[in-house]
């Protein structure tokens, strides 16, 4: 582990008031490895740079414990979909390894770089799944079966409402990652949530730590069972968002 990383990767943990012990240091140190070496094969981020990776993806995949308190000491069972690289479910499970964390993806090649990080990083109660969210969504294994849904997936708030509500049961509760600005998106997904069975509870607005990046965490929670006629069938959340 090179002391750049250590340093501000640090700096930035420290703004979150999060402690990491040595060994998850590296596993995240690792985790920047392989992103890089696969990346030069398979699409799977812009973002490259150490200090980047840093700040943009792993400190931004923490920012959740500004809105979930409590998510350092409650074993919650998560889903994130549309892990992409595994932001923010790697992250997560690293930093707080109690969580039971399920990956979603549609791309094939993403589960099987998944994986590869999962056993390299030896990960436990963690897996990769590959489905698209409007099958996966309607599947007993999975529909209504988690305490939280996380999603950084570039998508509307109405379409991305529908893509993960079905997925969390009641009690339970949907945290978009969105950027700064989303007033008017928070009023255009309000009757959409509603229809899932959700209620919009908070909405936590900051600057990325390291960057000048506005971020918002809103949390959604679950209050009333989903109609069975949602998630739509596949492509019709993005091209039709509920209204």
């Amino acid at each position: 582990m090179t002391d750049p990383f250590y340093e501000k990767f640090q700096n930035e943990l420290s703004l979150l008031s999060i402690n990491l012990e040595k060994n998850q240091l590296e596993q995240f140190y690792k985790y920047y490895e392989i992103l890089v070496e696969w990346n030069k094969v398979m699409n799977l981020t812009a973002i490259t740079e150490m200090e980047e990776v840093i700040s943009k993806h792993f400190v931004d995949s923490l920012s959740l414990i500004k809105i979930l308190d409590d998510l350092s000491s409650e074993v919650y069972s998560i889903i994130d979909v549309g892990t992409g690289a595994g932001f923010p479910g790697i992250p997560l499970k690293i930093a707080f390894p109690q969580l039971k964390i399920t990956l979603m993806d549609s791309l094939n090649k993403r589960i099987n770089f998944l994986n590869e990080v999962i056993n390299n990083l030896g990960l436990e109660n963690i897996c990769a799944i590959h489905g698209r969210a409007e099958d996966l969504g309607r599947d007993i294994n999975h529909r209504e079966r988690y305490d939280l849904c996380v999603s950084r997936a570039v998508a509307n708030l109405s379409t991305l409402s529908e893509y993960c509500m079905p997925f969390v049961k009641v009690g339970g509760c949907f945290i978009p990652y969105k950027s700064g600005k989303i007033e008017e998106e928070l009023g255009e997904a309000k009757h959409a949530v509603f229809l899932l069975g959700g209620k919009i509870e908070d909405t936590e607005r900051f600057l990325l730590p390291g960057t000048e990046a506005e971020r918002s965490l809103i949390k959604i929670n679950k209050v009333d069972g989903i109609s069975k006629k949602y998630p739509r069938k596949a492509g019709l959340p993005s091209k039709e968002p509920l209204k």
